[in-house]
């Protein structure tokens, strides 16, 4: 690793960011029914039982995922946690019991109105999808850049899932020592051990 990296990110981030932005509307809607359809298999390829907890996130804008990905696993009696940004600490998460039940979060994300469960909550996962804007070959992501995922991810105990489109698994990213590995990646087309 060289101390170029920091700037190695932001210059991939840019590009991989508008990249995404360049996804036509069509396209984002079926590869989002495309991750909803093949989300089970993921639980199931990593044995999550019945009644587990995913820890997942709703994606926004062009982000790949859909709040259909999230309401599958709650429909298949998955105990759903998401996301709630509580400044530059960990994520803080609660439990998703529909769309009903959302608030406005900041950077224009959607958090569970319930109560919070605290930053360790992410422990108790018997699997966890990231968003991500690219993952290498590696397992090494790449985020948006504000480092909740990162700190967050040291508290899990379970398989860590990327989430991206399939132009978005890469030959290599740049890496930091904080940069938290991928045990796989889920695409439209299916999913992919590291």
């Amino acid at each position: 690793m060289t101390s170029d990296q920091p700037e190695r990110k932001n210059d991939e981030r840019g590009r991989l960011l508008a990249a995404r932005r360049a996804v036509p509307a069509a396209q984002r809607a079926l590869d989002a029914a495309a991750l909803a359809a093949g989300v089970l298999d993921v639980v199931a390829a990593f044995g999550v039982p019945a009644g587990g907890t995913v820890c997942a996130y709703l994606a926004v804008a062009s982000e790949p995922g859909s709040i259909e990905l999230i309401d599958v696993l709650r429909a298949a009696g998955f105990r759903v946690l998401l996301p709630i940004v509580v400044g530059a600490a960990p994520l803080d998460w609660a439990e998703y019991t529909g769309d009903h039940a959302l608030r406005p979060g900041p950077h224009g994300l959607r958090e569970p109105a319930g109560a919070p469960l605290g930053s360790r909550a992410i422990s108790e996962a018997a699997l966890v999808l990231v968003p991500a804007l690219a993952v290498d070959g590696r397992g090494a992501r790449i985020g948006k850049g504000g480092g909740h995922y990162d700190r967050s991810l040291l508290m899990a105990n379970a398989p860590l899932v990327a989430v991206v489109r399939e132009a978005e698994v890469v030959d290599d990213l740049p890496v930091e020592p904080h940069d938290v590995r991928m045990t796989a990646v889920l695409t439209p087309a299916g999913l992919r051990l590291m």
